[in-house]
């Protein structure tokens, strides 16, 4: 127990040693990225301050010019009217399991729906219950389902 007890102190301390190097590392390569950036950021202020021009005062001294009415009010293109648009037909999971069920005319059990469908056995049952609710399918049997 003793022994095991100074093996993880051990592990502990070289643990320890090696984080502090990663931290000293990351550091550095911190600086390192800041150094780089660094004169590109002072190359890019450097060619902004050459290229700018002289600003006059007469010209900060100037007003602006009143806008006119008629220049803010925009006419309204005329909007040509295109055919409506058809909406994209989803096809729910009832409607999957409705069209396996119309397909049998003996009915087919609800593992037989699982199968076909690939969906779990709550959500088939819930799907069955809910198209009976709608009387779109019916019970031949118990566990056997009938399209109404």
């Amino acid at each position: 127990m003793q022994q095991l007890k100074k093996d993880l102190q051990s592990t502990v301390k070289t643990l320890k040693a090696l984080a502090a190097k990663i931290d000293a590392i990351s550091k550095k390569m911190e600086g390192a990225k800041k150094a780089k950036s660094a004169p590109k950021k002072v190359a890019k202020a450097v060619k902004k301050a050459v290229k700018a021009k002289p600003v006059k005062k007469s010209a900060l001294k100037k007003k602006a010019k009143p806008v006119k009415k008629s220049a803010l009010k925009k006419k309204a293109k005329p909007v040509k009217k295109s055919a409506p648009k058809k909406k994209a037909v989803s096809i729910t999971a009832a409607d999957t399991v409705l069209k396996i069920v119309s397909r049998y005319k003996r009915g087919i059990k609800t593992a037989g729906i699982k199968e076909k469908t690939g969906y779990n056995s709550k959500k088939v049952q819930n799907i069955v219950f809910k198209l009976r609710k709608q009387r779109k399918i019916k019970s031949a049997v118990k566990g056997v389902y009938v399209k109404a």
